[in-house]
């Protein structure tokens, strides 16, 4: 028996039947030799790990652009939290930590520079249809290692694609929207944990709002500090999630759903909304609508950018230059965008 049989065995044993089992994944979609040592989930933990894309979140927006202070949220630490998070779920529950874990890690990928706004701009450049959930899928299958991608299972493929929720229920109603394990459904879960506190965290740090402006019924239900907050939803999830009809379903009291609400919506008119927020998106929009169509024109930086950021050539594929533009760009870090907009734009400094 290798080491990775024995790990199979082992969760087979101590899994809830609810949980997904490394050995009944679905595969990849190139067919390759199981690994000795680690099972399907955790490969695919390690290969996001260790991916470009995963080291260029640490210079990706999370709400604030290019924060003066060392302690603000960065779209990498963000993820790191939303893994941890997933894990202490998965585990209360009897869940596979390894699979809640690469989904975790791997749900913003495809996320752009400057946060939501550079997402918002690509949908209104390159496609209406553009997605940083859908991008996490074709960042890890068909740009990452040079066109290869990463050959991830398809339960850690169907996690990162349904993780996002934009602004509907927290709890959504229609199961097609959610992800076919429940692994990856408390990733979507966790992922809202995680900013609805660390989001308010830097919020008050930057003086957007004071924490006397939280509604007093989130403090009150939720709690005062961060630990708090977080320690209440995720006790209220494992408590009242409940097997239903053969299945389990995650689920939250009303008090803490509608404290939740609350706040999440709070933190929408008075944070992502504010002036603070909006006005450095605008400055962004300019930067990544200009960079792309600049792009389109200019051939040998197009095919030189590609190659710096490790992505496939412009004659290794079938996709449009759009498409490949639109790719780049959302790979990119604000610093890396920032630095090619004023290579591009700004003039030459004369010695």
């Amino acid at each position: 028996m290798t080491l990775r049989e024995e790990f199979e065995r082992r969760e087979a044993n101590f899994m809830s039947p609810h949980g997904c089992l490394s050995a009944h994944t679905r595969g990849r979609v190139v067919p390759e030799p199981a690994c000795p040592i680690r099972t399907a989930f955790q490969v695919d933990k390690d290969r996001i790990l260790f991916s470009n894309a995963f080291r260029r979140l640490k210079l990706k927006t999370q709400v604030f652009l290019n924060p003066s202070g060392d302690e603000y949220r960065t779209r990498l630490t963000h993820t790191l939290e939303v893994a941890q998070i997933a894990r202490t779920i998965a585990r209360a529950m009897f869940l596979n930590e390894d699979l809640a874990e690469a989904i975790a890690l791997g749900h913003d990928l495809g996320h752009t520079p400057f946060g939501h706004g550079g997402e918002l701009v690509l949908k209104e450049i390159f496609s209406e249809s553009f997605s940083h959930q859908a991008q996490g899928v074709r960042v890890v299958q068909v740009l990452e290692n040079g066109g290869r991608g990463l050959n991830l299972t398809f339960e850690v493929r169907d996690g990162i694609v349904k993780h996002s929720k934009g602004y509907g229920k927290i709890m959504p109603d229609d199961p097609d929207e959610l992800p076919l394990t429940m692994e990856g459904r408390v990733v979507r879960v966790a992922d809202i944990m995680a900013y609805l506190n660390h989001d308010l965290d830097d919020a008050i740090r930057s003086g957007v709002i004071d924490a006397t402006d939280i509604p007093p019924t989130c403090v009150r239900v939720l709690g005062p500090t961060h630990q708090e907050r977080l320690i209440t939803m995720m006790t209220d999830l494992i408590a009242t999630s409940k097997p239903r009809e053969g299945r389990l379903v995650l689920d939250m009291g009303e008090r803490v759903y509608s404290a939740m609400t609350e706040l999440r919506q709070f933190l929408y008119e008075r944070v992502y909304r504010s002036p603070t927020v909006h006005n450095e998106f605008i400055k962004a929009k300019k930067i990544m609508s200009e960079l792309y169509a600049f792009l389109l024109q200019d051939e040998p930086l197009l095919s030189e950018e590609l190659a710096k950021m490790g992505l496939p050539a412009l004659d290794s594929n079938h996709c449009s230059r759009e498409r490949m533009v639109c790719d780049l760009l959302a790979c990119m870090t604000d610093r890396y965008a920032l630095s090619l907009y004023a290579r591009t734009f700004f003039p030459t400094q004369m010695r």
